[in-house]
């Protein structure tokens, strides 16, 4: 299924309303603007397995950019809108995109990047246009809105930075399959979570993360209708719930938080018994905050362990989880193998590296050797985290992807952040690691070793801050600054990085709070 098929059975029902500005974006409108986007992509001579690049923050026009680039068979890089032009830059070059769209409430880093794209050949902008870009609104609005003759399925490229500090685009084959064709090994939202054309689908995150992405881009598959919050507030999304009697829904564990601190007065003050699903990933869910949830909301909610590489899907119920409480689930597509580090395979509840075998392959782009290291001998390949399952095959989580720091549900690799800080001219050596935090579960914490130990204090601690902050989106910049005499490196230079960690983490079973 695709818009197309749904713009023909009911052109005026509602596809999606952007919950702010209560602005209307109907399955008609959908199927012409995105035919009209396949056209301007086809125009600009982009083929099949081409790459597009998006950087917007939530509005109109990003769903219908994807569709565009889905029905010409393309890939499309969604970017997070919080980097830095220099991070943007990296990504886009990467990917290798011929096309770069952006909006003009980007506009302050838009204009740094468009001497930063050498490999860009058409610089487009929504909402409005500055020097070096011209108005994706006009030059679509040129296209005919009849489909393009080759329509084909394509694929997002997503970028999830890897253990070498630089993002790895996460690349899933393009093969020439028609519009409409199925390409998961299972129907994820129609079999496991009962989307059809009936649904109602709140996303409160934004859409350049890979769940919310696949999720709107899935339900209007289904021809249900998405309510997409420019930004999450907790009482509004309550609000939204019972304003669009809303059935279906994705969240991070964060927005759980949030949503439990509120006065109960303004939790209590909304009609919530439309939703019948309550997606829940990207991060481990505290199990006393699932507790609390399920005794909120009831039974809804529905928790998964997946990577953006999509080479296996793990999947848990309410009923489920609180039989085997701190679980997220048992395998859906792909086998779940426990393996220790000598490549063993483990008995249950033994801990070792997560592997998935019999499940979608995937590449790391322009990055064999990465693709290679997440791969044992037999094929089978790993995201990296650490678990083990119980006797029913129930499989949870013990530890990190190697140190990855998960801060409400955005996913942090600390060697980035160290490459940049270590090129401080006061630093001699520097650790970043993720410490506890009530409201995000993890924070960015830098331990640094200065060059000269007398300058250890609060006016290094604000230089260091103020240095990342130049260099580093706000979500991976340290929130705070601790100073060591010597760093516990040996003498073959490897960082002892567990010895740190366990100075914040030694009141905790696992890494996960």
């Amino acid at each position: 299924m695709h818009p197309g098929i749904h713009a023909a059975a009911t052109p005026d029902k509602a596809a999606y309303i952007m919950a702010s500005s209560g602005q209307v974006i109907t399955y008609s409108e959908l199927n012409d603007t995105s035919n009209r986007g396949a056209q301007l992509f086809r125009s600009l001579g982009l083929g099949l397995g081409d790459n597009i690049a998006i950087y917007m923050e939530n509005n109109a026009a990003y769903l219908q950019i994807c569709w565009a680039a889905h029905r010409a068979g393309l890939y499309y890089t969604c970017i997070s809108s919080y980097l830095t032009a220099e991070e943007v830059a990296f990504i886009v070059a990467d990917c290798e995109a011929k096309v770069f769209i952006t909006s003009q409430a980007k506009e302050d880093v838009a204009g740094e990047l468009t001497n930063l794209m050498p490999g860009v050949e058409t610089h487009l902008m929504v909402g409005g246009t500055i020097a070096g870009y011209q108005s994706y609104d006009h030059e679509t609005a040129r296209q005919p809105s009849a489909p393009i003759a080759d329509e084909y399925e394509g694929s997002d490229m997503l970028y999830s930075s890897g253990t070498t500090g630089r993002p790895k685009g996460i690349k899933l084959p393009i093969d020439g399959a028609p519009l409409g064709t199925q390409r998961s090994p299972i129907d994820v939202l129609g079999t496991v979570y009962g989307a059809n054309e009936t649904s109602i689908y709140l996303s409160p995150a934004p859409l350049y993360h890979a769940a919310p992405l696949r999720f709107n881009m899935g339900m209007l598959k289904k021809g249900g209708t998405c309510i997409v919050m420019e930004r999450f507030d907790p009482e509004n999304a309550l609000a939204l719930i019972e304003k669009y009697v809303v059935t279906h829904s994705q969240w991070v564990p964060t927005m759980f938080v949030r949503m439990l601190k509120m006065p109960a007065e303004a939790r209590e003050k909304y009609d919530l018994s439309s939703l019948k699903i309550a997606i829940h990933a990207a991060a481990p869910c505290p199990v006393d905050i699932k507790r609390q949830m399920i005794d909120w909301w009831g039974p809804v909610l529905f928790e998964y362990y997946a990577g953006t590489e999509g080479n296996g899907f793990c999947a848990i119920n309410s009923e489920q989880w609180l039989a085997h409480p701190g679980s997220v689930g048992r395998a859906m597509f792909g086998v779940v193998h426990i393996m220790d580090d000598d490549g063993v395979e483990q008995s249950t509840r033994n801990p070792g590296t997560i592997y998935f075998s019999d499940g979608p392959e995937f590449t790391y782009h322009n990055d064999p050797e990465r693709t290679a290291e997440s791969r044992n001998d037999k094929g089978w390949s790993t995201l990296g985290d650490v678990g083990y399952q119980d006797e029913e095959g129930y499989l949870y989580l013990t530890d990190r992807q190697s140190f990855m720091i998960i801060s409400g549900g955005v996913n942090i690799y600390p060697q980035e952040i160290e490459n940049l800080l270590v090129g401080h001219p006061k630093i001699m050596d520097v650790a970043v690691v993720g410490v506890p935090d009530p409201d995000f579960g993890e924070a960015v914490k830098a331990v640094v070793q200065p060059v000269d130990p007398n300058h250890a204090g609060s006016d290094l601690e604000a230089e260091i801050l103020s240095y990342a902050r130049e260099h580093l989106s706000s979500v991976k910049c340290p929130r705070s600054v601790d100073f060591e005499v010597q760093l516990p490196r040996h003498d073959n230079g490897k960082l002892y990085k567990r010895l740190i960690k366990d100075r914040y983490w030694g009141r905790h079973d696992t890494r996960i709070v």
